[in-house]
């Protein structure tokens, strides 16, 4: 068996810089050269009066959802500055979207009451229906840009849903000139994506150019359903899609592909 199943592969990661080093780590053990080109950085957001406000009526929540590591960092990061720690949180369960943002509220102290099978909002509503969710008081802390399918579901169930931006994402400066050549130049035999703001934020990099021309010939692998769809929206095929939606997940799954 191939323990090196990416030997000579060229891997572009597109997720932020802070968050690229488990991914680029994997990859490597298996052979791979990783190209970091971050499409997105991580901010705090614009205002932190919802958050602060939020925080200061923490104990009227019955639960607390967090869809992403990053919100958890954020949200905490505040919580900190404003006084605060984990028994702030003591009185409300806690919902994790998936393993990482588990892990990551863990290492802050927390206990997570529930993860849903799959790490989207669609299977958060499937395990919400059967908790009885009518009349509870609900925080979602999440990136400013998301889908609404979350906070309507829960709506739609007869839950109090308070939605607070805790981080949004921004382009980083340049990077534009550096991955025209990359590709044009065929330097790169895979292009990952771990959300579709890094989709986005890729695709706007390259505005000028015919996408399908650029992308001849490299594949494209996408952690789960929402990012290959926002893949597929801009007119571009999805070679790769793990069943879990995870780092680990994603890179066994590039293996595979190679392997076959």
């Amino acid at each position: 068996m191939n323990n090196n199943p990416l030997l000579g592969k060229k891997i572009l990661i597109t997720r932020a810089r802070e968050q690229s080093g488990e991914f680029a780590t994997r990859l490597k053990k298996l052979g791979a050269e990783v190209i970091e080109l971050p499409t997105i950085e991580m901010a705090p957001p614009s205002s932190w009066k919802g958050v602060d406000l939020a925080i200061a009526q923490l104990k009227s929540y019955d639960w607390v959802i967090f869809t992403s590591a990053n919100g958890v960092k954020f949200f905490f990061h505040r919580l900190k500055e404003k006084g605060k720690d984990r028994h702030s949180l003591s009185g409300s369960k806690i919902c994790a979207i998936g393993p990482a943002t588990a892990e990551q509220l863990r290492m802050k102290g927390a206990q997570v009451d529930y993860i849903p099978k799959e790490f989207v909002a669609e299977s958060i509503l499937k395990g919400f229906k059967s908790m009885d969710v009518k009349g509870k008081q609900i925080l979602l802390a999440r990136v400013k840009k998301a889908r609404d399918v979350l906070p309507q579901g829960l709506k739609r169930m007869g839950a109090k849903v308070d939605v607070v931006e805790v981080y949004r994402t921004i382009k980083p400066r340049g990077g534009a000139m550096k991955l025209k050549r990359l590709l044009k130049n065929k330097e790169v035999d895979v292009i990952s994506f771990t959300s579709s703001s890094t989709v986005r934020h890729f695709i706007d990099l390259l505005k000028k150019e015919v996408l399908k021309n650029l992308l001849s010939g490299i594949i494209i692998a996408c952690i789960g359903p929402i990012t290959a769809r926002t893949v597929k929206e801009a007119g571009l095929k999805v070679h790769i899609q793990p069943k879990e939606y995870t780092i680990p997940g994603l890179t066994q799954a590039i293996a595979k592909y190679f392997k076959k």
